[in-house]
């Protein structure tokens, strides 16, 4: 029996995206418990909104993300096979447009829509707003994925499968959804989608930062859905994580950080956590696949 289960952790161990997963996921669980034990109740509630609003924000964001670059593959595609340069030239030359943006700036600009569209009382429900920012935030990262199935069907329309396929008459749009991306390209879109889900908590936690300090006078993070970014920048967190700093000149306080201090170091723990986290499934995913 425990030859048995020590080959399955091994086998686990070398799938080293599942067992990040795993792992993480355990680490979260012990983090909650410890949380619900000695974090008081109102700091626990915003803390598990928050937690789970980020989460959902980001996995709007990769499908939002999915669903826009797989359109836009299609128009590309469709304009190119019927020799419409010009609207090949006008969609290049907008989504080269979006790209000259800066990620971070054209995010706050989308916060600052958010909150005047709050102002207005037009958006009214929770979903709405959170929504919303996925949209805002897949706008500035989905070409990043447009990019990647444009490279893969570049490099399949060069072999000769591709026009073999043509002479059989195979369409073209089942040539490239179905024999390049779905096929041939599935664990390289999967593993972008990875990626691109820890850059959407990423620029979250960036444009909360941002906001926390001041430097939006259109922002208020009191607008905006309760994410982790937003309670890290929360007055409480900050003075958490000064008081890890304070304790290193002062080791007789060291023990009460994980107690008293536990709002701040908890979502501190679980943005970088979560990052890292990302990163070594994706690293695992790709070497595991030989992306």
């Amino acid at each position: 029996m425990k030859r048995k289960l020590g080959t399955a952790l091994n086998n686990l161990y070398k799938k080293k995206d599942q067992w990040w997963l795993l792992t993480g996921s355990i680490i979260f669980l012990l983090l909650w418990v410890w949380d619900r034990l000695f974090l008081n109740a109102p700091a626990l509630r915003f803390l598990q909104i928050g937690f789970l609003n980020t989460l959902i924000i980001s996995t709007l964001v990769i499908l939002i993300s999915l669903i826009l670059a797989w359109v836009i593959i299609q128009k590309m595609f469709f304009f190119r096979g019927r020799n419409w340069a010009w609207a090949e030239l006008l969609l290049t030359f907008f989504l080269n447009l979006i790209r000259s943006i800066p990620q971070i700036v054209g995010v706050l600009l989308g916060y600052v829509l958010i909150t005047i569209l709050l102002q207005l009382s037009i958006l009214t429900a929770s979903w709405q707003t959170l929504l919303l920012m996925a949209a805002i935030i897949a706008l500035f990262v989905f070409l990043e994925l447009v990019d990647l199935m444009q490279e893969r069907i570049t490099f399949y329309q060069s072999l000769d499968f591709y026009n073999a396929m043509k002479v059989c008459g195979i369409s073209s749009f089942r040539i490239i959804n179905f024999n390049i991306l779905w096929k041939n390209s599935r664990g390289h879109i999967l593993n972008k989608l990875i990626a691109l889900f820890g850059v959407s908590i990423f620029l979250q936690c960036s444009v909360d930062f941002i906001i926390s300090v001041g430097l939006s006078t259109k922002v208020s993070a009191l607008n905006l859905p309760v994410t982790l970014g937003s309670l890290l920048a929360k007055i409480d967190s900050k003075q958490d994580i000064l008081a890890i700093g304070y304790s290193f000149s002062h080791p007789a306080r060291l023990s009460r950080l994980f107690l008293q201090h536990l709002q701040g170091i908890s979502v501190a723990f679980s943005i970088v956590f979560l990052l890292i986290m990302i990163y070594k499934i994706s690293n695992g995913y790709a070497e595991r696949h030989r992306l």
